[in-house]
C-alpha cells in the first residue's frame, strides 16, 4: 500500500544513501517523458524538502531543457535487495551550473568528476513509498567507470565541444541554457 510524507524521514534519507542507482522522470508540457538510470555517487541529501545529484555529461540533457520549462520532477529510488521498498520524490527541480552563484555552495556536497555538467536540485513536495513486492533482487556487483573515462580522454575543451553539438536543446528542441550567459 502507497504510503505519503510531506518529506524525507531519517529513515529513508538511509534508504537512499544505501542506493547504488536512482531514476529521473521529466516531460516538457508538449513532448516527450525523459526517464533516465543514474548511478556513480553523484546523489545527495541536503535536508529533508532539498536533493541533489551531480549531473555528469551524457548524451542528451533532456533533463536541464524540461527543468527550463517548467521545474516538475520525480526521482525514484528502488530497493533490488531482499527487503522491498520503492520511493518517490516528487518536486520542483531546478537546475544549477558551474556559472551560477549557488554552484560553488552547492559543489562541496558532491565529489568531483571529470565531465560534470550540473547540479541538479529537487525540492520535495511530496515523498511516496510503495511496496516493491513485484521487483527482482539484484546484487550489485561493481560500477562502471565508462562514463568518467569517455570524459577524462575528451578533456575539458572536448566536453565543451561536445556540450556544443549534443546538449544544447532537447530531443523535442526545448533550449537547455547549458551554455547560455
Amino acid at each position: 500500500m502507497a504510503k505519503f510524507y510531506p518529506s524525507l524521514t531519517p529513515e529513508l534519507i538511509h534508504f537512499i544513501e544505501e542506493q547504488k542507482m536512482f531514476f529521473t522522470a521529466t516531460a516538457p508540457t508538449e513532448g516527450r517523458i525523459n526517464l533516465s538510470p543514474k548511478g556513480i555517487d553523484t546523489f545527495r541529501c541536503l535536508n529533508e524538502q532539498t536533493v541533489g545529484y551531480l549531473d555528469l555529461t551524457g548524451s542528451g540533457n533532456e533533463t536541464s531543457a524540461h527543468l527550463e520549462e517548467n521545474g516538475r520532477m520525480t526521482i525514484m529510488f528502488c530497493s533490488f535487495s531482499e527487503k522491498p521498498l520503492i520511493l518517490r520524490l516528487y518536486g520542483q527541480g531546478k537546475v544549477i551550473r558551474p556559472r551560477d552563484k549557488k554552484w560553488s555552495e552547492l559543489a562541496d556536497h558532491f565529489p568531483t568528476y571529470e565531465g560534470e555538467r550540473q547540479i541538479i536540485i529537487l525540492t520535495v513536495t511530496s515523498v511516496q513509498t510503495s511496496c516493491g513486492f513485484g521487483v527482482p533482487i539484484y546484487e550489485h556487483q561493481k560500477n562502471r567507470d565508462t562514463l568518467i573515462e569517455w570524459a577524462k580522454k575528451k578533456g575539458e575543451t572536448g566536453i565543451y565541444d561536445y556540450w556544443q553539438q549534443k546538449n544544447q536543446e532537447s530531443i523535442d528542441g526545448l533550449a537547455t541554457k547549458l551554455l547560455a550567459e
